[in-house]
């Protein structure tokens, strides 16, 4: 996506420092300003093919941006460290290297690795890090659209698969047990960056900010000033100019998966970038997942793993996740069905029964 259209649409998921009352809402693109002693500032950065931004309540200015520059120099390194598009990352290194041996890496490659892979054994596959050959064969890597063949899928299939992925956590090293196997953080990536950058802002000492990348992850320290929380609206899928949902995020994220920009349409058919890795086929039937951790990593992976997953098989994994929260919306090109699991919206009431009430239609639990 173009970053002059990205930023137009920087944090759809609109930011409201409020005070109480609709005419206190602002959105991102306009900071308010609160008592003299502290202010809120608003820095963005590009990397890692989004904008990142960053909210932060500071004295003055100049502190803000030296402080929200350290933050986006810690972006600018993982990128340089865990990029599947630059040839000089050590993830790249790692997929051209790993099929012909054991490749030793650094402690923080193989960390990543290695969560990665857990959550794909958690979600039974539904997250895979190794789905860079199926993007590629479905043209979402470098964005031209392409059904690919029969033979071109199997093809893909025999080049991924978390299992082929070997871990000696004593060796440090990374190998892969079939040729080609490519592995892509896409589904995890940007929420482990923005881990990265709160670990920096506490370093700082910074108690109240607001982290996003690209809208889809964000992760709120502290509050505002005197608030409790910060505000973020979740956008209906079907119309950005009004929420779906409210929530207040305090020391914890949020991270969304839709197909509403990365995706592509051929012959009437919508393709979405998010692939099923056990049909390896781009998922149909979800419009919308959003969940809630207080982790960015795991939020990150865990709204790409219910998205393939549906509703069904979803709940039974957040069963074992009591600290997550989430919000998923199923059905073919429009909201049909819709699931919440421990989802807390200051509107109260159910926030599913809403959602059906507001489009006048049926909308299944």
């Amino acid at each position: 996506m173009p970053v002059v259209q990205t930023l137009k649409r920087l944090l759809a998921l609109c930011l409201l420092l409020a005070n109480g009352g609709p005419s206190d809402y602002a959105c991102a693109s306009e900071p308010k300003r609160a008592a003299p002693a502290a202010q809120v500032f608003l820095e963005t950065h590009t990397a890692m093919g989004t904008i990142f931004s960053i909210y932060l309540y500071a004295p003055t200015e100049r502190e803000a941006h030296t402080v929200a520059q350290a933050a986006f120099d810690e972006v600018d390194r993982v990128e340089e460290l865990l990029s599947n598009y630059r040839p000089s990352s050590e993830l790249s290194r790692i997929n051209r290297e790993a099929a012909l041996g054991p490749v030793v890496t650094d402690r923080e490659t193989f960390a990543f690795v290695a969560t990665s892979i857990g959550w794909s054994a958690r979600t039974n596959g539904a997250f895979d890090i190794t789905v860079g050959r199926l993007m590629k064969a479905w043209g979402f890597f470098r964005a031209n659209g392409h059904v690919p063949s029969a033979a071109e899928l199997a093809e893909a299939g025999r080049q991924m698969g978390w299992q082929k992925v070997i871990l000696n956590s004593q060796e440090r090293s990374v190998r892969f047990a079939a040729d080609n196997v490519e592995l892509d953080p896409g589904g995890i990536g940007k929420g482990y960056v923005v881990d990265r950058m709160v670990e920096m802002l506490r370093v700082e000492h910074v108690t109240s900010a607001l982290i996003s990348a690209g809208s889809s992850t964000i992760y709120a320290i502290g509050a505002p000033p005197g608030k409790r929380g910060w505000k973020v609206q979740i956008p209906d899928p079907e119309d950005h100019q009004r929420p779906i949902s409210t929530v207040v995020l305090r020391d914890t994220s949020l991270s969304t998966s839709a197909c509403t920009e990365k995706y592509f349409v051929l012959d009437g058919h919508r393709y979405c970038h998010i692939m099923n890795p056990h049909t390896l086929k781009p998922v149909e039937d979800m419009v919308q997942t959003t969940a809630i951790h207080p982790s960015a990593t795991a939020s990150d992976a865990l709204s790409a793993s219910l998205f393939v997953l549906g509703p069904e098989a979803s709940l039974h994994l957040l069963k074992g996740m009591p600290e997550a929260s989430a919000l998923l919306l199923a059905g073919h090109g429009r909201v049909e069905h819709c699931t919440s699991v421990r989802w807390s919206d200051p509107e109260g009431g159910d926030v599913c029964h809403r959602t059906a009430t507001k489009r006048n239609r049926k909308v299944e639990p």
